[in-house]
């Protein structure tokens, strides 16, 4: 009996982050997830067309994990504590995430190329929080007026410096903490005038 298109994509993206897990990203070829499922490569290629695509719906799973914290964030606060939190939590996940499952780390480096659409979706998560945050605080008056939209871009690309996994790898947790206010601070100070 044929199982569902479903399952086996499950079970292939199981396989896949397993392999990545134990021997890296760039040790693990598709010929070894299929083997390892007792299928052939093609059938692995029928559901993922590439390696990388592989890459991009491993990175949506942990990404659907990980922002599930993001609606926990006090909206009562603060609009400048808030922006803090935000910065804070997600500094910390992306941290565990390089200690615990470095070879997400690996994945990132090697397809940075690539145009995969969990990188856009990460992007898109992480300034419609920010916007939200700006959209309160200038309502409550703790924010000039903004247009929201781009206020959220240049606080998403200042953030970078401690949300991005290659600045986070080679730093340490204390300096990317102190890093981290300093620069939310510097962000709730530019949102005191507005960004026109």
């Amino acid at each position: 009996m044929r199982r569902p298109a479903g399952e086996t994509r499950e079970d292939i993206l199981n396989k896949a982050e397993e392999l990545f897990r134990t021997r890296g990203y760039a040790n693990a070829a598709i010929a070894d997830i299929a083997h390892a499922l007792g299928m052939s490569p093609a059938n692995v290629f029928k559901h993922f067309h590439s390696k990388a695509s592989l890459v991009d719906a491993i990175a949506a799973r942990h990404m659907e994990v990980k922002f599930a914290g993001l609606a926990s964030v006090d909206t009562n606060r603060p609009a400048p504590e808030r922006l803090l939190e935000l910065a804070q939590r997600l500094m910390a996940s992306h941290r565990r995430d390089l200690e615990e499952n470095p070879y997400i780390f690996e994945m990132i480096l090697l397809t940075a190329k690539d145009d995969l659409q969990c990188g856009h979706r990460y992007r898109d998560i992480v300034r419609n929080a920010l916007e939200a945050i700006i959209v309160d605080g200038a309502k409550d008056g703790e924010f000039a007026p903004q247009r929201s939209r781009r206020a959220a871009d240049a606080a998403f690309h200042a953030l970078a410096c401690v949300l991005h996994p290659v600045m986070i790898a080679n730093e340490q947790p204390d300096i990317l903490a102190t890093r981290c206010e300093e620069v939310v601070r510097l962000i709730n100070a530019a949102l005191q005038t507005t960004l026109d």
